[in-house]
């Protein structure tokens, strides 16, 4: 049989099933741990229960398969450790996200709305927003996402401002946390960390090398190394199978095919 004449419809489906297979049948291809995702696990744990977060979803809906895990990850590990987390977004597409996962992780660690979490919502005009959160985080946000008046809960009645709060994670798939990072941690001294998309990584690299930057992690890869610290599988663990096996396949299929090339050629 000529290789170079196999219809090219049987690569699709090689590829569907390199996917597909993975993310029902998890084979476990994280790898080792890394660094940089130890020392984001390590930052939270480091925390006192009963400590506050911000936790903002800048982020948008099309790299949501690749940062949602990211998310997924560090709210679990921030409820599980008993910490409070006041919710925002600084991008409208994000906003539904950050509240479906919090309300979902919410009802699984019987967190109460009010009292173990808020969520404040959209807020445009973000260099404005985040320094706002410096002076008042209730004059900031009057009512909150579900619009109930701030005041009305008891988290934002302990914690008013920077001040009272021990981390902000930015969940972004751009340079949102350079704001953070700016107008958050420059002016006000709160500590910044980032759960970012793989090709953001790079970009914030030199803000955690020089410190103003706490901690990262990016991409399924350190979704991933995060749910194995928790010791579970889940989408970032399922997300790296499905992609390591899909580029083992495309690898096999090319050498296949300059195979073909080669031999087609010395026939001729």
């Amino acid at each position: 049989m000529n290789l170079a004449q196999i219809d090219r419809r049987w690569i699709f489906v090689i590829v569907f099933l390199a996917v597909a297979l993975p993310l029902l049948f998890p084979i476990g291809l994280v790898g080792e741990v890394s660094p940089r995702t130890q020392t984001m696990h390590d930052l939270i744990e480091a925390l006192p229960r009963g400590a506050t977060v911000i936790i903002s979803f800048d982020c948008e809906a099309a790299s949501w398969p690749e940062i949602g895990p990211v998310a997924e990850a560090l709210v679990e590990h921030t409820m599980q450790r008993g910490i409070r987390i006041i919710g925002t977004s600084f991008l409208s597409e994000g906003t539904a996200l950050g509240f479906e996962l919090l309300s979902r992780h919410a009802d699984a660690a019987d967190y109460v709305q009010g009292r173990d979490w808020v969520y404040l919502g959209f807020r445009p005009q973000y260099v404005a927003a985040i320094l706002g959160l410096g002076e008042s985080i209730t004059q900031e946000y009057p009512r909150d996402y579900i619009n109930q008046p701030s005041e009305d809960h008891t988290l934002l009645g302990a914690v008013r401002s920077y001040r009272d709060v021990a981390l902000v994670i930015s969940i972004a798939d751009d340079t949102m946390p350079q704001y953070w990072i700016e107008y958050a941690g420059a002016r006000y001294g709160v500590k910044i960390a980032a759960g970012l998309s793989a090709v953001m990584v790079t970009t914030f690299t030199p803000y955690l090398d020089s410190g103003q930057l706490q901690a990262l992690i990016g991409g399924l890869k350190g979704a991933a190394e995060y749910e194995r610290l928790l010791g579970r599988e889940g989408a970032g663990s399922r997300g790296m199978d499905a992609q390591s096996s899909a580029h083992l396949a495309i690898i096999v299929l090319v050498i296949i095919g300059n195979v073909a090339y080669f031999r087609g050629r010395g026939r001729s």
